[in-house]
């Protein structure tokens, strides 16, 4: 049995949850198109007869502009210690200008001594005769343990990926049980689901701006939830945005959101969503702990 720890790093948008929920086969990171969707370190686990994977999704490669970007600044570095390998994502349809900036992303990664395997993402928006340029500038930016074109939205090549981690991996015991497929709490899962359904529905100015809490998770009898969440924003303005005409804009956070909530639980889901203003909050220390982010 082989087995190990991967993080999956990259710089915004680049495809890193969506491929970590591609490998695992069910949705455990939340995906949107706009940068720094994910917050925190996000484990996956994928397990074979022969290897166990242990996948550590990490937040997009940012200068950070608030104490919370701090945080996730924090995590990303963090997640890298004590790995086995690691896995770059990068944009197939990346700019020439923009490969600089890869490179100096994948410079902090050298220190760490592990082997770093390419995941160039979204081949299926490229027609194939233009991927062999791009994979050959690519290779140029670091020394790789090996370069996988693949698309994370239709599954293409995720298995040659897989393939290729794997064998990088030594031999060593299961860290989980072969059912477990993330160290997430169902708590914060629910959370992220209603966070994704935000970003996606939102005006720009607005999602980086939320966060959300639940409190209450109730399991009423054996086939029904009862969900009391709430959206925190930090203008008053914002509260207004989010709510909508009538509150349709919660309503249709709320009707998006419990629909991946039912999938996820296999449960029906009664979901409740409010709205309350903490200004400033991606500044306040304590608020950011509270909410679940952890100092390292």
């Amino acid at each position: 049995m082989k087995s190990g720890f991967i993080a999956i790093t990259g710089r915004p948008n680049a495809g890193k949850s969506t491929l970590l929920n591609r490998i695992i086969g069910e949705k455990v990171a939340i995906v949107s198109r706009k940068p720094q969707t994910t917050r925190t370190k996000i484990m996956g686990v994928h397990t074979t007869d022969e290897c166990q994977l242990v996948l550590i999704d990490t937040p997009g490669i940012h200068k950070p502009h608030n104490k919370l970007g701090e945080r996730m600044e924090r995590y990303i570095y963090s997640a890298t210690r004590d790995i086995d390998a690691l896995i770059y994502v990068v944009d197939v349809n990346i700019p020439e200008r923009e490969l600089e900036a890869e490179r100096d992303a994948l410079k902090g990664l050298k220190t760490s001594g592990v082997p770093v395997v390419l995941a160039v993402n979204k081949i299926d928006t490229m027609p194939r005769l233009n991927l062999l340029p791009v994979l050959d500038r690519l290779q140029h930016i670091y020394d790789f343990a090996g370069i996988v074109p693949v698309s994370a939205q239709k599954g293409e090549n995720v298995d040659k990926l897989i393939e290729v981690v794997s064998g990088l991996m030594e031999e060593g015991p299961k860290f989980f049980p072969d059912d477990v497929i993330t160290d997430q709490p169902e708590r914060q899962i629910v959370a992220e689901f209603i966070r994704e359904k935000a970003l996606r529905l939102l005006n720009k100015e607005v999602p980086h701006g939320i966060a959300v809490e639940i409190e209450k998770m109730k399991q009423r009898d054996s086939e029904t939830y009862d969900i009391s969440a709430v959206i925190y924003c930090e203008k008053q303005s914002h509260k207004g945005i989010i709510i909508g005409k009538n509150g349709e804009k919660l309503k249709d956070i709320g009707r998006q959101a419990r629909q991946d909530i039912e999938r996820f639980l296999d449960e029906k889901v009664y979901l409740e969503l409010w709205v309350k203003v903490k200004e400033n909050w991606r500044n306040l220390e304590n608020f950011i702990t509270e909410m679940g982010f952890q100092k390292n």
